[in-house]
């Protein structure tokens, strides 16, 4: 097939147009252009298209196979689109493996695992087992595009997760349509606009890699031109330091050999030095076996990964929640008709039942900020022991000191073991209007007097008799300190009994007062 009319996606940001050439048969001459491509490139990109499947028993099959080619001799860049399912499988499978392993060409892609994963599964399904376990070398473009972010001193820039047509608008600057991602695959003639497309992602890919390797290659001569600028007589001035015969002579020549291996690994222009037969990394196996370009082979070192697929890889996953989620529209709707019930009482608290008639409240950690407003009427608002609880947990406290749970977390409500007057879920958002709901809700008689009457540290009660000054710096030593500008306003503190944490009626204490006297709309009630 010829080179395509030109396309918005072919934009001249990706330099010229490549290539196109589908693949149907292994006796075509299409074939015999792929054969040596894939036997004469450094570098290829890869992507697949399938058919989406709604059925999660199974994986799809993949349809078309996206080979982008940049030749090692030249710059020639070819576009291979492998029908795979007019392709005799078998007769392609040893030469994609052998490619997908081979230590001489680096793979590029954008989250190719799970395309590998479905690519293995296609091949099986057609004798070709046990399909395809593992690419490497293998570079993805999310670690390229993380790389090419600007660099700032002193701070990590954190991983982006960016969709290919994003990443192709920021480095390459161009508009990659993704409108015929969900299209058909499986049929067949394919459209021009499909193979166009098919074509384009993996034309991008090999761009985007390009923009990255020439960073790379900058980085690697501006590193050269310093060391021209070096002091000529930089030999001389170590051979003085080695010369030194002191105590500390191999101390400083340690020092100096491990800081002068620490800057050759450091800097992009070691990559002249390493030998080709040198293992890629110390986690990595792989080997380069022929004369690869000393920038790639270090780009291989640097950021050279590989996909490997484990057994469990290869089995769809099926998701046990979401089928107990939604094993019974009749089960959804009892429960979902539970949860919005409104409170029936009688509260713990009810004399009828037992209670002393003071209202007790727990709040999850979803509503803590409500238990401080509680405190401030009066009202007993407790907080769970810990900061992380588990559902027992809060239900054996709020059992055990006779309260009502108060959370906003709807799943507590769909525990069989709860009483329905043990819990209570908040509908509003904003605290002071939680407060109002909790107050209506429940009917609690609110007064002036009530307010500020408990600790908002602790929920503890206050002394009975308030401190004077001197009492309160008595009492406050260790723990709390007493500005020195109350000591002459004559005025009274107040003690909790059980956090000692003291307070008085300052300008705070009088405005908290008038808040939640507006709050609670106390001037009403008179």
């Amino acid at each position: 097939m010829g080179t395509p009319p030109p396309n918005k996606v072919f934009s001249i940001n990706m330099g010229p147009a490549p290539a196109i050439h589908l693949v149907t048969s292994n006796n075509s001459p299409e074939f015999t252009h792929l054969t040596h491509a894939l036997t004469h490139s450094s570098i290829i990109a890869l992507d697949a298209e399938w058919k989406p499947n709604r059925h999660v028993s199974t994986f799809p099959t993949v349809s078309l196979l996206q080979i982008a080619c940049r030749l090692a001799d030249s710059s020639e860049l070819h576009v291979f689109l492998l029908d795979l399912q007019a392709i005799h499988l078998p007769s392609v499978y040893d030469l994609l493996k052998d490619v997908f392993v081979s230590p001489d060409v680096v793979k590029l892609g954008f989250r190719f695992k799970q395309d590998l994963v479905y690519l293995s599964f296609t091949f099986c399904e057609h004798g070709c087992g046990p399909g395809f376990d593992r690419v490497e070398p293998f570079i993805d473009i999310t670690a390229i595009y993380n790389y090419l972010q600007p660099k700032q001193l002193g701070r990590r820039i954190p991983k982006q997760t960016k969709s290919l047509a994003t990443i192709c608008k920021e480095v390459l600057g161009i508009s990659l349509s993704k409108e015929l991602q969900c299209s058909d695959w499986s049929q067949r003639p394919l459209t021009e606009e499909q193979k166009t497309y098919a074509a384009a992602d993996a034309h991008c890919l090999v761009e985007i890699f390009n923009v990255f390797h020439e960073k790379v290659f900058k980085e690697g001569n501006s590193s050269r031109n310093r060391d021209k600028h070096w002091p000529s007589d930089f030999d001389r001035g170590l051979k003085q330091i080695f010369e030194i015969s002191n105590g500390c002579n191999m101390v400083t020549r340690t020092k100096f050999c491990e800081a002068s291996n620490m800057i050759g690994i450091r800097m992009p222009e070691s990559y002249s030095s390493i030998e080709t037969t040198e293992e890629v990394d110390s986690v990595k196996s792989y080997k380069i076996t022929k004369n690869v370009d000393d920038s790639l082979l270090w780009i291989i070192r640097k950021h050279g990964d590989r996909i490997l697929l484990k057994d469990s890889d290869r089995k769809p996953k099926t998701s046990k929640k979401k089928a107990k989620k939604f094993s019974s529209g009749s089960e959804r709707k009892t429960k979902d008709t539970s949860i919005e019930e409104d409170w029936q009482g009688p509260p713990p608290w009810d004399p009828f039942v037992g209670g002393d008639g003071c209202p007790k409240f727990l709040c999850d950690v979803m509503v803590e900020g409500l238990a401080k407003h509680l405190r401030c009427v009066g009202i007993d608002a407790a907080i769970p022991y810990s900061k992380k609880p588990g559902t027992r947990d809060l239900i054996d406290q709020a059992h055990k000191e006779k309260r009502v749970l108060l959370t906003r977390d709807a799943k507590l409500l769909r525990h069989e073991y709860l009483i329905k007057n043990q819990i209570y879920r908040i509908r509003s958002l904003l605290k002071n209007e939680q407060l109002l709901e909790v107050i209506e809700t429940f009917q609690l008689k609110i007064s002036e007097d009530q307010l500020m009457s408990r600790c908002t540290k602790c929920n503890g009660r206050f002394i009975q008799k308030p401190l004077t000054t001197e009492e309160a710096v008595e009492a406050a030593k260790g723990f709390q300190v007493i500005p020195n500008c109350l000591f002459n306003k004559n005025l009274e503190f107040w003690q909790c009994t059980d956090c000692n944490q003291l307070y008085w009626e300052g300008t705070q204490y009088h405005n908290a007062v008038q808040k939640f006297i507006d709050v609670c709309k106390l001037n009403e009630q008179l």
